[in-house]
C-alpha cells in the first residue's frame, strides 16, 4: 500500500482531479528522457517531461505473488528522441523506468507508482509498444556459474584475458562489394586470416553509414585472396561498398579453440570433461566391457 502525501490525497479526494501520467526513462548509455501523457510539457525532478510522443500506457497490474508485472506503453516514432535506429540498435533494452502519477496543475503533488526496466520493444513504420516489467524481473536473471561443456567467459573480458587489439585477432578493411543485406566481400587487408578465423566475431564499423555500430560475425570465407563475411543479422542500415570496419576474432567457446587458436587453456572457463546426456543414459550391451568402471568422456580436440 503507498501512502500518498497529504496535498496529494486532499486533491483525489475532491473528486474532480487533474492528474496526468509521467514516465521517467534512463538508457544504459546514461540518457536520462521524460514523456507524459499530458498536452503540455511538464517539469520535476530535474526532468522535462514532452507530450509530442503521443505516449499512451495500459492499466498497471500488480499481484501479491513473486509474478513479474507488466505494462505496456505505446508511442510513436515521431519525437527527435525516439527513433527507430535507435531503438533497432538496442539503446533502449533494459532501460531503467519510473513510472508517476502527478498533479499537472501541482506537480509538487506527485506518487511514484512504480519502477522497472524495458522489455520486450515492437515496432511498427510509425509506432512503437514497450513493455515496462516491475522489478521482480531480476529475480528470473541467472546468478552464478553453470557447469556445461562450454566455456561461459566472453571472449576478451578479464576473466578470459585474451587481447583482442593484438594484430593476431584483429583485422580491418573496407567492403568491395555486397551481397544481399548481410553479407559482403573484401579484396584487401584480411588476407592473411584463414578461414573462419572471424567466425563468431565482431564487426564494428569505423565510416558509412553504420559508423559506431557494432555487429556479429556468423561466417567469415577466404577464397583466391578475397574475404567474404556474413553477418549474424543486417544492419540497422544498408551497408555500402567503400564502408570502412575493424573485425575481431570469434570463439565458439570450446576447450580446443581455447587452446589451439588462443593459447588460452588456462583461462578456459568451461567444464569440458563433464560427461554429455549421451554418456550418462548410455546403458550396458553385449559390446561393452559391463566392468563397473567410472565412467570417462572422449576428451576434447
Amino acid at each position: 500500500m503507498k501512502t500518498l502525501p497529504a496535498g496529494f490525497q486532499a486533491h483525489l479526494d475532491e473528486g474532480t482531479t487533474t492528474i496526468a501520467g509521467c514516465w521517467r526513462l534512463q538508457r544504459r548509455d546514461g540518457a536520462v528522457f521524460g514523456f507524459t501523457d499530458h498536452d503540455r510539457v511538464l517539469a520535476f525532478a530535474g526532468t522535462s517531461f514532452e507530450p509530442e510522443t503521443g505516449f499512451a500506457a495500459s492499466e498497471i497490474r500488480s499481484l501479491g505473488d513473486l509474478s513479474v508485472d507488466a505494462q505496456d506503453v505505446q508511442g510513436a516514432l515521431r519525437s527527435d528522441r525516439i527513433t527507430e535506429t535507435d531503438i533497432a540498435d538496442g539503446l533502449w533494452d533494459n532501460a531503467a523506468v519510473e513510472v508517476w502519477l502527478v498533479n499537472w496543475q501541482a506537480v509538487s503533488q506527485r506518487v511514484l507508482m512504480r519502477r522497472g526496466s524495458i522489455g520486450e520493444i515492437r515496432r511498427g513504420r510509425h509506432a512503437f509498444t514497450a513493455e515496462v516489467r516491475a522489478l521482480a524481473h531480476l529475480l528470473n536473471q541467472p546468478v552464478g556459474r553453470t557447469f556445461q561443456y562450454f566455456c561461459d567467459a566472453t571472449l576478451g573480458d578479464p576473466r578470459c584475458g585474451v587481447n583482442l587489439t593484438s594484430a593476431l585477432y584483429r583485422g580491418t578493411g573496407s567492403v568491395t562489394a555486397t551481397v544481399g543485406d548481410r553479407r559482403f566481400t573484401v579484396a584487401a587487408g584480411l588476407g592473411g586470416f584463414a578461414s573462419g578465423w572471424f567466425d563468431f566475431g565482431v564487426v564494428e564499423w569505423t565510416s558509412g553509414a553504420n559508423s559506431g555500430r557494432r555487429t556479429e560475425v556468423a561466417g567469415h570465407t577466404l577464397a583466391s585472396g578475397t574475404a567474404t563475411i556474413t553477418l549474424m543479422e543486417a544492419p540497422v542500415r544498408p551497408i555500402a561498398p567503400g564502408d570502412a570496419f575493424a573485425i575481431t576474432a570469434g570463439c565458439d567457446k570450446r576447450h580446443a579453440t581455447c587452446r589451439d587458436r588462443f593459447g588460452n587453456a588456462i583461462n578456459f572457463r568451461g567444464f569440458p570433461s563433464i560427461p554429455g546426456d549421451d554418456l550418462v543414459t548410455r546403458y550396458p550391451n553385449e559390446t561393452d566391457a559391463n566392468s563397473g568402471a567410472p565412467l570417462r568422456p572422449v576428451a576434447d580436440g
